[in-house]
């Protein structure tokens, strides 16, 4: 075998053993902590349809910032986005909410929207971004609705 053979034969082998790895990881993770993910997840829901019940629009963007600050991490960041995307479903319009909100597809704008809204608000980890992509989703879903309602 030629010294490039054996290359080749040892990166693939280093390949296959890294995704056995990261499989047997994320099986680990799912068994063991999934069906608390799963009930923490409804909890969010649940938590996000009575909030916006109760507020409009900005009142649910407000509260889902205070819980990422008291929870910035992975899966505060997840239970977050379940939280606000269903309680802006849930909330009452808030006048001009979505004015200068970019669109999603409009990539540049809209990370740096998003930096800016993290910026302003004081929160610079990893997960803020999500926050105002979820409400860039919630402002496209409602002009796609409002388009349809005018045809």
């Amino acid at each position: 075998m030629t010294g490039v053979v054996k290359g080749i034969l040892i990166a693939v082998v280093v390949v296959v053993l890294v995704i056995a790895i990261g499989l047997g990881v994320g099986i680990y993770w799912i068994a063991s902590r999934g069906p608390a993910f799963v009930e923490k997840s409804k909890q969010s829901v649940a938590e996000g349809e009575r909030f916006g019940r109760e507020t409009d629009n900005q009142g649910c963007v407000n509260e889902t910032l205070a819980r990422h600050k008291q929870n910035p991490d992975f899966s505060g960041a997840l239970a977050n986005q379940l939280f606000l995307t269903t309680c802006l479903q849930r909330s009452k319009a808030t006048p001009g909410f979505c004015d200068l909100v970019p669109h999603r597809t409009e990539f540049i704008k809209s990370a740096e929207w998003q930096v800016e809204q993290c910026a302003k608000n004081d929160l610079h980890d990893s997960y803020c971004r999500q926050i105002f992509a979820q409400v860039e989703a919630f402002c496209d879903m409602r002009a796609a609705r409002e388009e349809k309602d005018n045809q």
